[in-house]
């Protein structure tokens, strides 16, 4: 094993250290760490990433299901069409995309490179929402849940493309739709958006099971890594304050999203 991929390996690590202190975002470093760490091709890393990140939020998922915070018909009716346009993604379309699209003059334009750069845009948006305060995260009082379907089930078929395209969980999208759709508390939303995630990656993941060749030890020896570093995160969260470090991460992923796109247009 050599030097990068142990700082591979660390990255695992940390992602699963970041999901247990803030509850998400880790997971947006996974693709990044497979590809520049770990030498993956972009589109094996991104079905990678579904694996890790479905394993991961379904650790948290059973912690909060313990918790009594995970509302199950919310989830179900999020996630029915997430899972569909993840699952319909992966097995369908990334494989029908070619490998090079297009060329503007002598730039050629791949796949590989083009899924790199939806992915750090789709940072860059999840790191602006990190980064801004949000002043309606303080504990809310119970009310009573209300469904706006066609927008939940609209909401879940976008997230579910977009966890296709990238292999990141979307909380960053999804939490907000749950306060605003379904009208859930905040702590209720963070903890089914996990098990909406959970489902959705595993699922999508599923898809690519037939298209891609899986190095099932690695991706084991990696998820393990992760799900070490949540237990690590949720004993440090006791002592540290997870929104102010979910500001910090915010500007860390807005760095890792602009460096992607410099060093993928080099």
């Amino acid at each position: 094993m050599d030097f990068t991929q142990v700082l591979g390996y660390l990255g695992a690590l940390i992602i699963g250290v970041v999901l247990g202190l803030i509850g998400g975002g880790g997971s947006i470093l996974t693709v990044p760490i497979f590809v520049y760490f770990m030498f993956i091709n972009p589109v094996t890393a991104t079905a990678y990433s579904l694996f890790v990140v479905g394993v991961s939020a379904l650790v948290g998922a059973i912690r909060n299901m313990q918790k009594g915070l995970v509302d199950f018909k919310t989830a179900i009716v999020f996630a029915i069409p997430a899972f569909i346009a993840v699952y319909a993604t992966r097995k369908f379309l990334m494989p029908a995309i070619p490998q090079e699209l297009f060329s503007i003059g002598d730039f050629l334009v791949t796949k590989n490179m083009a899924i790199m750069l939806f992915f750090a845009i789709v940072m860059l948006v999840a790191s602006i929402s990190m980064i801004k305060n949000n002043h309606n995260e303080k504990e809310e009082e119970e009310t009573e849940i209300q469904y706006n379907y066609l927008l939940i089930v609209t909401e879940g078929l976008v997230v579910g493309l977009l966890t296709g395209i990238v292999g990141a969980g979307g909380g960053f999208l999804i939490i907000p739709a749950l306060v605003l759709l379904a009208k859930l508390p905040m702590k209720k939303a963070v903890a089914t958006s996990l098990l909406i995630i959970a489902i959705k990656s595993l699922i999508g993941f599923i898809g690519d099971i037939e298209n891609l060749e899986i190095d099932w030890m690695f991706l084991i020896r990696f998820t393990t890594v992760s799900v070490i570093g949540i237990f690590l995160g949720v004993y440090l969260s006791k002592f540290i304050d997870g929104k102010k470090l979910k500001k910090s991460f915010g500007w860390f992923v807005l760095i890792m999203g602009i460096y992607i796109i410099l060093k993928e247009l080099s």
